[in-house]
């Protein structure tokens, strides 16, 4: 039989499912910072993305989406300048999942997340059946919860917020 002591081990303010739900959001940023830094080095040290045409190349990629994409004027747009384009993914990538790990600027750096999802869903994986096999999708759900709450424990945003309020003397 459990006791009030008990209950408020695991509820009170400072039990362990307090504790996991203060926490909760960090596994996530983790994931999609690690993801989206990987993805940039990927890119950025491939023989063969950042080139105008050819197999694995962005042209290529983008030249194969062109005609299921859901927003063909996207891939229009990246065909101008398709190394270009390749260069400001990868980059964008890596600028989110740094910020997104260090927790800087941590909803700024969720919402770039969120919208290159956002942009790959509509162009590249649009196509893709049933949708739930496509993981761009996926990637912008889980850029929401980090939009919506930031970065607030473990992050640059948190040391920053502490360091305002001790100036302001405990206040705000």
């Amino acid at each position: 039989m459990r006791t009030d002591t008990d209950m408020n081990r695991l509820n009170g303010p400072r039990g362990w499912r307090d504790t996991a739900a203060h926490y909760a959001l960090l596994p996530l940023r983790v994931f999609l910072g690690v993801t989206f830094i990987y993805a940039s080095l990927d890119k950025l040290t491939s023989s063969s993305f950042l080139k105008s045409g050819g197999a694995g190349s962005i042209g290529d990629t983008m030249h194969a989406a062109r005609d299921s994409a859901a927003i063909p004027a996207l891939v229009d747009l990246a065909l101008k300048a398709p190394v270009g384009f390749g260069y400001g993914i990868a980059l964008g990538e890596l600028a989110v999942g740094i910020g997104t790990l260090l927790g800087l600027l941590g909803r700024l750096a969720a919402l770039g997340g969120a919208l290159i999802s956002f942009s790959l869903w509509m162009t590249v994986s649009w196509a893709t059946t049933p949708y739930y096999y496509g993981n761009d999708l996926a990637y912008l759900m889980a850029w929401l919860p980090l939009i919506l709450a930031g970065a607030p424990y473990l992050s640059v945003d948190a040391a920053w917020r502490a360091r305002r309020r001790q100036r302001l003397g405990g206040y705000r």
